[in-house]
């Protein structure tokens, strides 16, 4: 696992990334990677996360990890609350107004989120 971390860390550097702080999650197969860059950041943080998911999935296969994910400034973890947020008010609207509500598109891990969230609400 540390030589993924140390992995990691040089891609980052390799990228032009000022003090990158990574944290494991060996239980979870999760890495969490906070980056100050600033506002400029923000517009190209979801490109980001896609991409540098889809290296980093790469470098822990070739470690050894499957199922291995990425968050970067906790992007994932917000884009998962507002899925969330999304299914509860879409279920809301969907009991009161007796009809079926349209959710805009999505990836299967996204869909999947919005499933399990529905299937714990009677």
């Amino acid at each position: 696992m540390n030589n993924l971390k140390e992995q990691i860390q040089q891609l980052l550097e390799l990228a032009g990334f000022s003090d990158p702080s990574i944290h494991f999650d060996e239980e979870n197969r999760k890495a969490e990677i906070f980056l100050s860059e600033g506002e400029w950041f923000k517009r190209w943080l979801p490109t980001m996360v896609s991409d540098f998911n889809h290296v980093v999935k790469l470098l822990a296969k070739r470690a050894g990890f499957d199922n291995f994910f990425i968050d970067v400034n906790n992007y994932r973890k917000e884009r998962e609350y507002l899925i969330v947020e999304l299914a509860k008010a879409a279920a809301k609207k969907a009991s009161t107004e007796n009809q079926t509500v349209r959710l805009p598109a999505m990836n299967a891990y996204e869909r999947r989120l919005i499933h399990v969230e529905l299937a714990i609400r009677p």
